[in-house]
């Protein structure tokens, strides 16, 4: 197997950190973003030889473009272009703050656009290469209580779709993860809460809600076998255009896309009749 080069935000948790032990361990050089870099000293006193670090803020849009240039300079060519840095924002859109709006857009959204972006000049340079964004089963549907969550990653799937036929020609393959739940530290530990508004006491955002406050509850996805396929993917020619892991990503996302298949198809006359009609 031919050794590879990995570029991957926020590999201290989470998918992240799974993928870079992953990568590492088989043999594979991985450069790393962190926001603390003590966040991985194990990695580093063990793989030192083939783990690059950076400290890198998504929300940073400057440093997006300078730690990829510095990562392509010193490391000649990268491989696979992985954004994974990302959070959960839980809480009905009216209970939300302002500042807790911004920064997960600021994060998920336009942190992973610009890294996408930062990273294509040196991919088409190169003439090939391979983008994994980490999006989520709620990419493709939506739940109470998610709001802002989905409409980060509603909008970075909207935008790699494009992103994906834009480069193409170029040998750039893109692929969308869309994971349900998994047993990493995000269901606890990757998600923020807005405010409580009381009288959303009787909305499902607050059920919802709810389940994020519960420290017991277990998600089903197992983190290990997820990571091993977005790794395996990047050999797939053509590049999959999306990655549903987990039983209840694939129920999940399969009920709302035939919900709105079916509302689709009932709609089929009235979308038809607004047609321009050069008989009147």
């Amino acid at each position: 197997m031919k050794e590879k080069t990995w570029f991957i935000t926020g590999i201290s948790s989470g998918f992240g950190r799974h993928m870079a032990e992953q990568l590492l361990e088989r043999g594979d050089r991985v450069a790393g973003t962190v926001r603390d870099m003590n966040s991985v000293d194990d990695l580093k006193k063990k793989y030192a030889d083939r783990l690059w670090l950076a400290r890198l803020d998504v929300t940073d849009i400057q440093s997006v473009y300078e730690v990829v240039d510095l990562a392509f300079k010193q490391l000649d060519k990268i491989d696979v272009i992985v954004s994974n840095a990302g959070y959960g924002l839980i809480g009905a859109a009216e209970e939300l703050t302002i500042d807790q709006i911004t920064h997960q857009v600021s994060t998920n959204l336009l942190g992973s656009i610009h890294l996408i972006r930062a990273t294509l000049p040196h991919l088409r340079s190169q003439g090939e290469g391979r983008i994994i964004q980490i999006s989520s089963s709620g990419g493709q549907s939506a739940y109470p209580g998610g709001s802002l969550y989905h409409a980060t990653k509603w909008g970075i799937e909207g935008f790699c779709d494009a992103v994906g036929q834009e480069v193409a020609p170029f040998n750039i393959g893109l692929t969308i993860v869309e994971p349900g739940g998994a047993r990493t530290n995000f269901r606890h530990h990757g998600t923020k809460l807005g405010p409580k508004i009381e009288a959303y006491a009787i909305s499902p955002a607050h059920k919802v809600r709810g389940g994020f406050e519960d420290s017991s509850s277990i998600s089903i996805g197992d983190p290990e076998k997820m990571v091993k396929i977005m790794i395996d993917s990047v050999d797939q020619q053509p590049a999959p255009k999306r990655l549903a892991l987990g039983s209840d990503a694939y129920y999940t996302i399969h009920q709302s896309l035939s919900d709105r298949l079916s509302e689709l198809e009932l709609q089929k006359e009235l979308a038809f009749s607004t047609d321009f009609s050069v008989n009147g």
